[in-house]
């Protein structure tokens, strides 16, 4: 059972909702590298709509996932958190158990789902008069229905793509309906219900994960655009974050019909950097504590936000939970913490917030990405690698890509920065994994997401494939 003390501040406002609430729209995009939108620097992909949005706003050029994955990134957006607090490292299903023989060592365990003791930004928006829905990826607890799903976790509505008539994985369901153009119905139809009373809207698109399915209008666009550039382009992916944009102009014309303009805050970020050919000139990608593995395209555009506007703070997704609370002037939980901080003074024109020091903890296997933590110290980046049990050190400043390691030349500043990553570890409880696997076998190679079908997962929607990638491509042609 939830225990949580809700203050008599929050239970009043719950009681007189008031037009003075702003609305907020949350819009988390899956997979998304950190220059993939025109306001943070794609010279390829066309994103007119939102660049036009964030630019009215505030733009993050320091902005980053809390974590560099899918399940603890959402966890962390949800509970305000960083991972340590709320154990969720990492996707739980067969390619990433500990122990696997492609591992060198154990790795730590992951809860499967967001436990029900922690106090979710719906919840408390919730408390505060907010309706609330969701849409898209919850990825933090299994099954239909029961405790651990956004319905009983402060979400008055949510749907994933099954409940849409899409198959895993698809974007294109057999009526012909685009996913994301889906859940962007879902969401105004949402609004329009709840524009009498102040709403949190959470859109968590399956864009821009593959395997891609475009729209055949945009893809051929691309085709085209291809044919007339210098280097070869992923046309599928760019195709797939323009149907983001169309999709983002579809909810602001619907704000602005239902006069919602003027009272409404949209946040929008990625749960975690991009796959490697996405974010060069960054080290690493998903799933990876390097940059090419955190680092996102992040803005905040609406009501009161100050005008053109460009933040070099760190913002952090756990950062949104204490920013919209304070926005929305509810006051923070109780017998919670709350790791991220708010941003409501920058975002009305006051000044940064003087953060200078961030940390990450992923002591989990995916993918390209090993057991590490990190942190990130003004200009400065150390990162602690569990297999070798070594640190490296980069400046940031000089060298983003992290190709010059300085802990040996620069031994007084690794070691200061190391003992306050391994301070924070023991406030937070952060798992350090140091046993080396008895199972290693150097020649194992990883099970990769497609061998692994259907065989459980961290998230709701998790579950076997229905259907098949050429089934689907059958449908596109024929559409085409």
């Amino acid at each position: 059972m939830k225990i949580i003390v809700v203050s008599i501040i929050s239970l009043l406002l719950a009681s007189f909702p008031g037009a003075s609430k702003p609305n907020f729209i949350v819009i988390l995009i899956d997979d998304m590298g950190w220059k993939d939108m025109g306001f943070s620097s794609s010279d390829f992909i066309d994103t007119p709509h939102t660049d036009s949005l964030a630019r009215q706003g505030v733009i993050f050029s320091q902005a980053y996932s809390s974590a560099p994955n899918c399940a603890p990134t959402r966890a962390c957006l949800m509970s305000g958190q960083y991972t340590p607090r709320h154990g969720v490292f990492t996707v739980v299903d067969a390619r990433h158990e500990p122990g696997l023989p492609h591992h060198k060592i154990v790795s730590a365990h992951s809860n499967a789902a967001l436990s029900t003791e922690s106090f979710t930004i719906a919840e408390a928006l919730k408390s505060g008069g907010y309706a609330t829905a969701m849409y898209g990826m919850w990825n933090l607890g299994r099954g239909r229905d029961g405790p651990e799903t956004p319905t009983d976790q402060g979400f008055d509505e949510f749907k994933q793509p099954r409940n849409l008539g899409f198959d895993k994985d698809a974007y294109i369901n057999s009526k012909g309906e685009y996913l994301t153009d889906a859940f962007t119905s879902e969401g105004i139809r949402f609004i329009e219900q709840n524009k009498q009373k102040p709403f949190f809207l959470y859109l968590a698109y399956h864009a821009v994960h593959h395997p891609f399915e475009p729209k055949p209008e945009l893809l051929r666009k691309y085709e085209k655009k291809a044919r007339t550039g210098a280097e070869k382009r992923n046309i599928e992916y760019a195709a797939t974050v323009e149907a983001v944009d169309q999709n983002i102009a579809r909810l602001e014309a619907a704000l602005q019909d239902l006069g919602l303009k003027d009272n409404t805050i949209v946040v929008f970020t990625s749960d975690n950097g991009g796959n490697r050919q996405n974010v060069a000139p960054l080290n690493g990608s998903k799933g990876s504590l390097y940059e090419g593995g955190l680092r996102v395209p992040a803005a905040i555009w609406g009501a009161g936000i100050r005008n053109s506007y460009t933040s070099d703070s760190f913002f952090l997704s756990m950062d949104i939970y204490p920013t919209l609370l304070e926005l929305a002037g509810i006051p923070r939980p109780e017998n919670h913490i709350l790791d991220g901080i708010s941003f409501a003074s920058l975002l009305k024109g006051g000044a940064e917030p003087g953060r200078d020091t961030i940390f990450f903890h992923f002591p989990s296997y995916i993918g390209s990405g090993a057991p590490s933590s990190a942190m990130r110290k003004g200009d400065y980046k150390l990162i602690e690698q569990f297999e070798s049990g070594t640190v490296e050190l980069y400046d940031l400043n000089k060298d983003i890509g992290e190709s010059k390691n300085l802990a040996k030349s620069q031994p007084v500043l690794t070691k200061q920065l190391y003992a306050e990553l391994l301070a924070w570890h023991k406030v937070t409880g952060a798992p350090r994994p140091t046993q080396l696997n008895p199972k290693y076998d150097p020649q194992a190679r990883p099970v990769r997401g497609r061998e692994n079908r259907g065989k459980g997962g961290g998230g709701a929607d998790n579950r076997a494939d229905r259907g098949d990638r050429q089934n689907r491509g059958d449908r596109q042609n024929q559409r085409q």
